[in-house]
């Protein structure tokens, strides 16, 4: 359906009318020419015929690039059908560390090792898939903490920005577990109570930013806000070296303690992703969210128009400026000069005829 956002420009249109109606002159009358030569007449009258039919297409072109302005100005828009937006989900961010250690290679994929944030990728973008009805948005931290997508139900795209995310975009050294949750916080407040749920996955202990794990998780609290922590890392590896194998713990830095406390304070969960298998159960688990009822929003898609009707404006006027450039009148000038070369010869003629 077309709609015109600002209809009341076109009380506009008018305008030139008024303008010419006020402040026009009385037409001048012009003194009677007698012209006793025939053939300079005809042409004169010829080129009076032509310039009068060069007024009327201006005043047809200038009076079209008048209307075609004021369609712009009123703005048209063209509103598609209504569309349904879901009534039923939860409001969803998704935390996601991508400091230096989630390169560790510690989780085996089929017969391969693969690294931690690889893992991350596929398991929770395949999660991200199955939330049809939630408003999603996704932080990335490491030292710093980042909104990389606000909520919305556009899955597809907080996907691929999961998938693009790389270790080394945000300084890696550090773990900024508080400020992510505080982050999450800031984007979830406003959102209806009852609904809102922020997925904290990291590999490590908080040691940078701003706001420790426990203030931001009173903040939490105090908003209604559902937390739940999960910690990804391997307890056990075996390394070669030179000397013989060892068992290593990669994970040794994973503060579990405060992952636990932060998520039972706001009566959400922690889970522990030792491998693939697990990070697959605990995200399966929580795609068991119950859903709650929210009200029933619709929204109708628009496209502007207005570039059209302007487009098309200036596109009039150039042709009409082209028709009007100076050669033109150099060329008017040329015809003048014709019929005063014929006046010349008719004259000469004239007198030679009447010598006789």
């Amino acid at each position: 359906m077309l709609e015109f956002t600002w209809p009341w420009v076109f009380l506009v249109l008018p305008l030139p009318i008024l303008i010419y109606k006020l402040f026009a002159r009385a037409p001048r009358q012009d003194a009677a020419l007698y012209v006793p030569f025939f053939r300079v007449l005809s042409r004169l009258q010829s080129d009076n015929e032509n310039l009068s039919s060069g007024r009327l297409l201006n005043l047809i072109c200038c009076t079209l690039i008048w209307l075609l302005i004021i369609l712009a100005a009123s703005r048209p828009q063209w509103l598609g059908e209504p569309v349904q937006l879901p009534s039923t989900g939860r409001d969803l961010m998704l935390s996601v560390d991508i400091s230096g250690s989630m390169e560790a290679q510690d989780m085996v994929v089929g017969n391969r090792q693969a690294s931690r944030i690889d893992v991350v990728k596929a398991v929770v973008g395949d999660f991200v898939e199955r939330r049809e009805g939630d408003r999603l948005g996704l932080i990335l931290f490491a030292a710093h903490a980042y909104i990389q997508a606000p909520l919305t139900f556009d899955r597809g795209t907080v996907g691929t920005l999961l998938e693009e995310a790389e270790i080394g975009i945000i300084e890696e050294s550090a773990t900024a577990i508080g400020d992510a949750i505080g982050l999450a916080v800031i984007h979830l407040r406003t959102r209806p109570e009852n609904s809102r749920v922020l997925v904290l996955l990291t590999d490590g202990v908080n040691n940078a930013g701003a706001v420790s794990p426990e203030q931001a998780g009173q903040l939490a609290q105090q908003e209604n806000i559902k937390i739940y922590t999960i910690g990804i890392g391997a307890d056990q590896v075996v390394q070669r070296t030179f000397f013989g194998a060892r068992a290593i713990n990669p994970s040794a830095e994973l503060d579990e303690a405060v992952l636990t406390r932060i998520a039972e304070s706001t009566g959400g969960r922690y889970f522990r992703a030792r491998d693939v298998n697990d990070l697959v159960d605990i995200y399966e688990e929580l795609d068991l969210l119950e859903a709650i009822e929210q009200d029933e929003q619709t929204y109708r898609p628009t496209r502007v128009l207005f570039y059209w009707p302007l487009g098309a404006s200036i596109i009039i006027s150039f042709i009409l400026a082209l028709v009007s450039i100076p050669w033109l009148s150099l060329a008017g000038r040329a015809r003048i000069e014709d019929y005063e070369e014929d006046l010349e010869g008719d004259n000469k003629v004239a007198t030679s005829g009447g010598n006789a």
